[in-house]
């Protein structure tokens, strides 16, 4: 008996090596009649309407070119972090609407969008991206004021008399 498991287990070896199907379906290519992928993004306040097209990694945000509308480099980071992640750097044009909130969560609310337009456009990227974490959205929000407070949660100065 013990001479046949040796065999069992030398089969079941074998048997679990060979891949029978892959892990999970790709999802289907979403573009449009214009060949882009849309995808909205969001983060704080802010919300970013993104398309992304094949071209030469031009970033054009509310009509204007990044380097002008993101003027500190760190947000211009922000922004590439998917491209660079997904070894797609200067090969996807970006044309983003941003509304809502300050520069910080804007740049954050494309990231966003570019990520999710990404995984909309090469499929085969979204483990890389979602790995990442870009995918999820950022559900961190500034908490409201409340009545009989200073702040959200501050109270007014206590006087005894």
């Amino acid at each position: 008996m013990s001479d046949n498991t040796l065999t069992d287990l030398a089969d079941l070896s074998v048997a679990a090596e060979t891949p029978a199907a892959p892990a999970a379906p790709l999802r289907e290519k979403q573009i449009d009649a214009q060949g882009r992928a849309y995808a909205t993004g969001r983060r704080k306040d802010a919300v970013a309407r993104v398309w992304i097209k094949p071209g030469s990694g031009k970033i054009v945000v509310n009509g204007r070119d990044q380097e002008v509308y993101f003027a500190r480099p760190t947000l211009r980071l922000v922004i590439d972090q998917p491209f660079q992640i997904a070894d797609r750097a200067g090969q996807y044009d970006v044309i983003a609407t941003v509304k809502g909130g300050g520069l910080s969560g804007q740049a954050g609310a494309v990231k966003h969008g570019i990520a999710t337009a990404l995984t909309k456009f090469e499929p085969a990227l979204r483990s890389v991206v979602k790995a990442a974490g870009f995918l999820t959205r950022d559900s961190r929000v500034v908490e409201r004021k409340k009545y009989g407070r200073a702040k959200a949660r501050k109270s007014f100065q206590f006087s005894k008399r």
